[in-house]
């Protein structure tokens, strides 16, 4: 065989490869098969604790910015489910009373024990700022529990929402019977303007490296503040939602 017939022979390879080559280096996205996996390839994740043993979880990353943006929000008399962490770290010398929701009696800083779906307990137009963080997701009867939150927040006050969108679900914790729901912004935005009405604002925080990252429980200082802060709304980590509830006209 001619080195000319052998050359023609391999002659749709080399192309097949200098394509691909020149695919790489145009958009950065390698050839099917060459995509290296590295510390990817597992079956198991880096963590199944959402990161906290290795640092700041990235959910907690997009939340606690979210909440810093919104501080002014969170004043005067404030309500937050579990405790009172992010009202006093947020909201400081603007809070006049902090009020805790816990589900069960054994929280010793609750000061309101129950259910959002059924909390006759809690009176109506009573807080200026309700910071409710990944909360929605445990909660079966959402509707109930908007209508509860509608009903206890004053007129002019603001809630502060965040929920779950991309996320590991933990089954066989003590979460795993709570757990319901993730999000997308048009379920979180729906939900929240049945209820409250226009005066609803969305926001998505996250990017495929984000939630790949979050699914294997890396912590955001693995992470540079410009790969956590670009915004993909196709993979939206984390949910928020700036609620003002309407004030009635003198």
């Amino acid at each position: 065989m001619s080195i000319s017939r052998a050359f023609a022979r391999k002659l749709p390879s080399l192309i097949t490869l200098r394509l691909r080559a020149m695919k790489w280096f145009f958009t950065g996205v390698p050839a099917v098969g060459q995509f290296n996996f590295g510390d990817l390839r597992r079956l198991s994740p880096v963590s199944r604790d959402y990161g906290y043993d290795r640092g700041q979880p990235v959910d907690r990353y997009y939340i606690e910015r979210f909440l810093e943006t919104h501080a002014k929000d969170v004043r005067g008399r404030v309500l937050e489910i579990g405790d009172n962490e992010y009202t006093m770290k947020f909201g400081g010398g603007r809070v006049t009373r902090s009020d805790v929701l816990h589900v069960t009696p054994d929280n010793p800083k609750a000061t309101f024990v129950g259910d959002l779906t059924d909390a006759p307990q809690i009176p109506s137009s009573t807080f200026d700022s309700i910071v409710l963080t990944q909360t929605l997701c445990l909660i079966y009867d959402l509707e109930r529990a908007v209508a509860t939150l509608h009903r206890i927040l004053k007129p002019g006050g603001v809630m502060l929402v965040t929920v779950p969108g991309v996320v590991m679900v933990p089954t066989g914790t003590t979460w795993a019977p709570t757990w319901h729901w993730s999000f997308t912004e048009h379920s979180l935005g729906r939900l929240l303007s049945e209820a409250f009405g226009e005066d609803v604002q969305v926001s998505v925080y996250g990017n495929i490296l984000a939630a790949i990252s979050f699914l294997e429980g890396l912590c955001a200082g693995e992470l540079e503040a410009l790969e956590l802060d670009h915004a993909d709304p196709n993979y939206p980590v984390t949910i928020t939602a700036r609620v003002k509830k309407f004030m009635p006209e003198p």
